[in-house]
């Protein structure tokens, strides 16, 4: 579209760059027709581009904070990726057959607001650009997740990005196998030499290579420059080679040659591979003292700086500014959507009866068995009946439970399956779960030690910070495991993940818990979860109830005959423990189950006083450290746990080697009383 034919374009930029009744006006089928066939000869691409850096130049000289260079420097290659070849639709932003496109080179966040800001998201306004990194904006110096706003994934940690794209990727083909070129989409990254260092990085593409997931585009910001300055300090990878030897298909070019990033991209669109596509670019391109630099990667370049810039860039514009014609330019480049969004289905329908009739054969058959046993049993009846959970596990199937062998392996000849054997890469793993959750139409689980949640943290925690519905299966979740020593013996991991805001741990008691859990999980749409299971068999310990008492997060297991004198709280494999300490205490005591701290702190005031706020005997028992059990019995009340490392035996002798039996409780209510 000729940006001389806007009769009413603007000569100023108000708050959101546009007049009323100026290009905001256009629609996004009008977009798509007189604009986009990718092909427009009267693009400018070396200006449009310019507005990129110039906006990323201003904003972060306005906040004092942030990073100039890598915007500026990527700017040619996601011009040409944008104007394109990228589908999207700024006016249906949750389209849900859009291209993603993912910076994992999340510092340089204002590449990505620009972008869509010129592009024309409602949400980014040139007052949010002038308000990058202040406090009620959504211009964070980080991009965090807003859909609507064209952010489809919280990065920052390098490596996360990149990672978190893998499970896009995946979902697509999971979901294209199972409903054909509806789902037909890309999957871009823009990644920084910060994540090819990232050890997850490694992980997740080495995953990618080996599912052949051939709609997954990298364009890798091959600048030679880190913080600490050149990457020859810490960095000679030969990163081409590493990508090759994952089965990727490997490019490299001139990333400031726009023909050349054109050629390149349409080149990995038809490969059958993975592509990575090496773009050598300037960091700071422009810039006429700090361009190739590490003086521009984090910090302002200055009001000098910035003059000069402009002036080697050819914009003699002011801070803030962008011409008409450039911006008509970039408005143009949307694409529209095929179609309204797709409500996602609700699925507690579905499981309500499942969960019901698995909690009533529990109840009836009594069975002593490990918690990631019964676990087991409730997947087998909840996949066949919810096709959009994606299981997995990082090499311990047998040891998890998590597979359902009727289900399906997905491999890359076989994408519609629910199992996925992710080897041993639980960081990979964990960040795969959330792009999978962050894609739409599938709900990811999947399964490791929970001693190696340490390996999976930073990807649960961005879960968390995402809301993402992501359920983690943590098996072996004490000392309890037993012969394979302290390395393997979880004592501090439960408190560590309830530190973590938005994510609920559940650590159930019996089959019944466990299938209530697995009902909470699946329900919270906006929180991830974690699985805290046993090795060792577990007696029944619960009746059926039609109430989901775990909900609660804490609930009366049995009651004292009147008021309590001792009230034991106990989670996972413990409860047995308090049951068996209460018979031989010839006090009234109460045995409350804790399946879940995080949902017992949600309950409301009145509920949470009538479980703590009594006279009695508090005790604690986990066999895991007292941190997060404070809370709940007091500082001065006696803990049953574990205060150090576990050790190499049969878990029998562990339990009593540290003390965690209910002769201990016992004894311990007797010095209190």
């Amino acid at each position: 579209m000729d940006p001389r034919c806007l009769s009413h374009a603007t000569h100023s930029l108000g708050d959101d760059g546009l007049e009323k009744g100026s290009l905001e006006s256009m629609t996004s089928a009008q977009a798509t027709t007189e604009s986009k066939a990718n092909t427009n000869p009267d693009l400018d691409l070396k200006q449009m581009a310019n507005a990129i850096r110039a906006l990323a130049m201003d904003a972060v000289q306005a906040a004092n904070s942030g990073h100039p260079g890598m915007p500026m420097g990527m700017a040619d290659v996601a011009t040409v990726l944008y104007t394109k070849f990228l589908k999207f639709d700024p006016k249906n932003p949750e389209w849900p057959d859009r291209d993603r496109f993912v910076l994992s080179a999340g510092h340089g966040s204002m590449l990505l607001y620009a972008l869509n800001y010129l592009t024309g998201y409602e949400k980014i306004t040139l007052d949010q650009i002038k308000n990058f990194r202040q406090l009620g904006y959504i211009t964070a110096g980080h991009p965090e997740v807003e859909l609507d706003a064209g952010i489809e994934t919280t990065t920052g940690p390098l490596g996360q990005g990149i990672s978190t794209a893998v499970g896009m990727a995946l979902a697509e083909r999971v979901l294209n196998a199972r409903h054909g070129d509806s789902v037909n989409h890309f999957t871009y990254v823009i990644a920084s030499d910060g994540d090819m260092m990232e050890g997850i990085s490694h992980e997740a593409c080495s995953l990618a290579g080996h599912l052949n997931l051939h709609k997954m585009i990298v364009l890798y910001d091959d600048n030679g420059i880190c913080i600490d300055g050149s990457t020859d300090t810490s960095f000679s990878d030969d990163t081409p080679k590493r990508f090759e030897s994952y089965g990727w298909d490997v490019q490299t070019i001139d990333g400031h040659n726009f023909d050349e990033i054109e050629s390149a991209i349409a080149k990995a669109q038809t490969t059958d591979t993975p592509s990575l596509i090496c773009c050598k670019t300037k960091i700071g391109f422009g810039a006429p003292t700090k361009e190739n630099s590490a003086a521009s990667h984090g910090a302002p370049l200055g009001e000098e700086e910035i003059a000069g810039a402009r002036k080697n860039l050819g914009w003699p514009h002011g801070p803030f500014e962008v011409p008409d014609d450039i911006l008509a330019q970039w408005r143009t480049t949307g694409q529209q959507g095929s179609s309204d969004n797709a409500p996602d289905d609700d699925i507690s329908k579905t499981i309500a009866p499942i969960i019901a009739q698995l909690k009533k054969d529990f109840a009836s058959e009594k069975p002593k068995m490990a918690t990631r046993q019964t676990s087991g049993k409730v997947l087998e009846s909840l996949l066949p009946a919810v096709k959009k959970m994606i299981g997995g596990s990082a090499d311990l199937t047998g040891s998890n439970n998590t597979i359902v062998k009727e289900c399906g392996i997905l491999s890359k000849d076989n994408y519609d399956a629910q199992y996925i054997h992710y080897g041993v890469r639980e960081h990979g793993m964990a960040a795969c779960m959330n792009g999978m959750a962050l894609h739409g139409g599938i709900i990811p689980y999947s399964g490791t030690f929970l001693q190696f949640a340490d390996y999976s943290r930073p990807a649960i925690r961005l879960g968390a910070l995402m809301k993402q519905r992501v359920i983690h299966v943590m098996t072996h979740d004490s000392i309890g495991l037993g012969e394979d020593g302290p390395t393997h013996q979880p004592v501090e991991h439960l408190a560590a993940l309830r530190a973590i805001p938005n994510l609920n741990v559940f650590r159930p008691c019996d089959g019944i818990e466990t299938a209530e859990c697995w009902e909470l999980a699946l329900n919270a749409a906006e929180t991830p979860s974690v699985m805290a299971l046993t090795r060792q068999g577990l007696p029944t310990l619960r009746e059926d109830s039609k109430e989901n008492l775990s909900a609660r997060g804490a609930y009366i297991l049995k009651d004292s005959d009147g008021d309590p004198e001792v009230t034991l709280f106990a989670s996972g494999s413990e409860v047995s423990i308090a049951v068996e300490a209460a018979e031989q205490l010839d006090t009234n005591t109460r045995i409350i189950s804790v399946p879940c701290m995080d949902l017992f702190w949600e309950q409301d005031g009145e509920y949470i006083q009538s479980l703590l706020c009594n006279k009695s005997v508090k005790v604690g028992i986990e066999a895991a450290v007292r941190q997060s059990w404070d809370r709940i019995i007091g500082g001065h009340s006696p803990f049953i746990g574990m205060d150090g490392f576990g050790a190499s035996a049969p878990a029998s002798d562990l339990y009593k080697h540290f003390g965690i039996t209910a002769e201990a409780v016992v004894e311990a209510v007797k010095k209190k009383l």
